[in-house]
């Protein structure tokens, strides 16, 4: 009966215990060892989990627009590099340094940013070696 009590709860432990949740994806989707430059208007900035998003508008040359959608670090990250929510707004113009989509679609995650005051947001943490 002990035997039996024992292995019950073994078995429970191992099927219960939490294991921990692989939740990053890689940049796969990505052409990260090139880089393209757009220059265009934000039309949205999302300060979300677990990526942030800008939404630039850009001219096409052709007389229209293209949206292009850039996935940005997390929060977090960007709070560490000098980024918060309140950094990128609607209408500013800005330069966006990034690796495209290998689909081809308008999507791309960000190398950094440049604001049209010369402001450049790296997607860099800044790390004090001091501690401060």
């Amino acid at each position: 009966m002990i035997r039996a009590v024992v292995t019950t709860v073994v078995l429970a432990l191992v099927v219960l215990h939490p294991l921990p949740a692989a939740s990053h994806h890689s940049n796969v989707a990505y052409e990260v060892t090139k880089v393209i430059t757009i220059t265009g208007v934000v039309k949205s900035f999302e300060w979300v989990n677990p990526h942030t998003w800008l939404t630039v508008v850009v001219d096409d040359g052709k007389g229209g627009t293209v949206e292009w959608e850039c996935e940005g670090r997390a929060p977090g990250i960007l709070g560490r590099a000098g980024w918060n929510r309140n950094i990128l707004k609607a209408g500013e113009t800005v330069t966006v340094d990034m690796s495209p989509s290998k689909d081809g679609s308008k999507v791309s995650i960000i190398a950094r940013v440049t604001k049209a005051d010369g402001t450049i947001l790296s997607n860099q943490p800044q790390f004090d070696p001091r501690g401060n």
